[in-house]
């Protein structure tokens, strides 16, 4: 594991989900996420949405990998970096024992959660391969 990677994951408030559409394009969206080892989850949360049968969970369910990058841009160029996870995606359905387990990790994290609990999907990435960059 690349602890570096890891902390940089740890400190940052969102991140931007990478999928791949059907025809192998990528699909971008931003994120709330929250850690356990080399365990990523996020999920579809209360927010308004265009629609219910969002992208990236058709994307999830024909190819599983994923990319998560977080990242920090400041005008002094020195202090910029950006960390990704690349790893395994599975789709948590609201009835399964690991959904609450994951939905409170989430909630841990981020207080909106506690107020509104995570009733939709959550997405569980298994960490195979973080990487870095820092100048």
């Amino acid at each position: 594991m690349n602890s570096k990677a890891r902390i940089r994951f740890e400190e940052s408030e969102v991140g931007v989900l990478a999928t791949v559409n059907h025809d192998g394009s990528p699909h971008l969206v931003p994120i709330t996420f929250a850690l356990a080892g080399d365990m990523l989850v996020t999920g579809v949360d209360h927010k308004p949405k265009s629609t219910l049968s969002l992208k990236r969970l058709a994307n999830i369910r024909h190819n599983r990998r994923v990319s998560v990058l977080v990242q920090h841009y400041a005008p002094d160029w020195s202090t910029l970096w950006w960390a990704r996870a690349d790893g395994t995606a599975t789709l948590i359905e609201p009835k399964d024992r690991r959904h609450r387990v994951a939905a409170e990790l989430l909630a841990e994290r981020y207080a909106q959660y506690r107020e509104h609990p995570i009733r939709g999907y959550i997405i569980e990435i298994d960490i195979d391969h973080w990487a870095e960059w820092s100048p």
